[in-house]
């Protein structure tokens, strides 16, 4: 970033912060670069990839004043006037990961809602998740892709089980009709990944010679969401290991919401915690062994990415967080909030009225540091599968898309989802 000012004298703001890189905002009027190089030395950024080259402290006669070995606190200060300071940022680094949203529309209205996501996420630098019942679905919503080299992943029907003969025909055509466009699909597993494993394995491996027989076809991705044990889930994968067209799709909020009731229910037997967010009595008092349950979540799922991870295989990611107790989701579910949400409660619990989600930002974090660190060098790819909360958001720069638009209501509240998944984004610490 830089901040140009009208005059010869400039004054630098340096940001600091345990988790930020060190940013010099600069700005140059007349200086010459013979000049410039005499009086500048190297400094490096907190995190490594922000090189800045400012005067020497014996030049300005200023200090940061930050003990040596002290990383500055999140604050801004101000400093002494500079003769002269530049700023130089290296090549910004590309993560080691694609980052997509859950592109669709959700609420009500025209393809104008879609030209909005096309032009969030292009802003944002999101490649898409598509759902779509059949090929010409998916095919529709291809049209609005944010960018020629965006991510494309196509999550399929849900009724498909793969150790059907009849979805893996569907599962080909699918891959054939999108193929080159989409580097992925996603089908969700089954019960019959635990039940009748011999033909899950089966039906696998003839898929993915289906699968080999697609020029440029894309992976398979099979996502927890039966609600299966995760040793079980992972223990299909390592037995398919050598097949390299087919592999996991980890769901965070699916995975920590069986963690949670799986925790609960040792010390509830026969109770599903889930039920607690009709608020009965008692709950305040139960709020301890709640937070232990939700709290469980989040080392469930680092422990699955470590087991998929041995395997050698790329993984995608279907990222949300969820409670037990939350009522937000106009589908009835507990999961697929925001990292940042708040789940509102009728008492006040430990100095506040609302509970934490299982992960959080910081839980966020934790997971993409920890799906780099066990799934790299195979690719690592994540969506961001928030739903939207029907809040509003004004247009802003996006107005003249709905000039047509007498009322705008549904217009803004796709706005604000497509703003909570570009927060959550950022939230991912890239």
């Amino acid at each position: 970033m830089h901040s140009f000012v009208s005059e010869n004298k400039m004054r630098a703001l340096i940001v600091g912060g345990v988790e930020d890189h060190v940013h010099v905002l600069l700005s140059i009027m007349t200086w010459s670069a013979p000049n410039l190089k005499s009086l500048c030395r190297p400094w490096r950024g907190l995190n490594g990839p922000v090189t800045a080259v400012v005067p020497s402290v014996e030049t300005l006669g200023y200090s940061r004043d930050v003990p040596p070995g002290q990383m500055p606190g999140h604050t801004t200060r101000l400093m002494q006037p500079l003769e002269a300071a530049v700023l130089t940022r290296k090549p910004p680094m590309q993560p080691a990961y694609k980052t997509l949203g859950l592109f669709d529309k959700r609420i009500e209205g025209d393809d104008s809602l879609m030209e909005l996501a096309r032009l969030r996420f292009r802003q944002a630098g999101l490649g898409a998740e598509l759902h779509g019942a059949d090929p010409e679905q998916l095919e529709h919503g291809l049209r609005f892709r944010p960018a020629p080299e965006a991510p494309v992943v196509a999550h399929l029907p849900r009724e498909l089980n793969l150790a059907e003969s009849a979805s893996r025909r569907r599962i080909a055509e699918f891959a054939l009709r999108l193929a080159g466009r989409v580097c992925g699909l996603v089908m969700h597993d089954h019960a019959d990944l635990a039940a009748r494993p011999g033909a899950y394995l089966q039906a696998a491996r003839e898929m993915e010679a289906r699968l080999e027989e697609v020029q440029a076809g894309p992976m398979l991705f099979i996502e927890y969401a039966a609600g299966l044990e995760p040793g079980v889930f992972a223990g299909f994968f390592e037995a398919i290991r050598d097949l390299p067209r087919i592999s996991a799709c980890i769901d965070t909020g699916h995975v920590g919401i069986w963690q949670a009731r799986q925790t609960w229910s040792r010390t509830h037997p026969g109770q599903d915690i889930c039920s607690l967010r009709s608020q009965p009595p008692g709950l305040l008092e139960a709020m301890p062994e709640v937070e232990v349950a939700a709290q469980a979540a989040l080392p469930a799922v680092l422990d699955l990415i470590g087991l998929l991870g041995s395997f050698g295989k790329t993984v995608h990611f279907h990222l949300h967080d969820g409670h037990p107790l939350s009522t937000s989701s106009p589908f009835g579910v507990s999961d697929h909030l925001s990292f940042l949400a708040e789940i509102p409660l009728p008492f006040e619990y430990q100095g506040r009225r609302f509970a934490r989600p299982m992960f959080g930002p910081s839980g966020l974090r934790r997971i993409v540091a920890k799906a780099v660190e066990c799934i790299a060098p195979a690719p690592v790819s994540f969506t961001l599968e928030i739903h939207p909360t029907f809040e509003r958001l004004p247009l802003g720069d996006a107005a003249p898309l709905f000039t047509h638009w007498t009322d705008k209501t549904n217009a803004e509240m796709m706005n604000h989802w497509l703003w909570t998944l570009s927060r959550n984004q950022s939230a991912m610490g890239c």
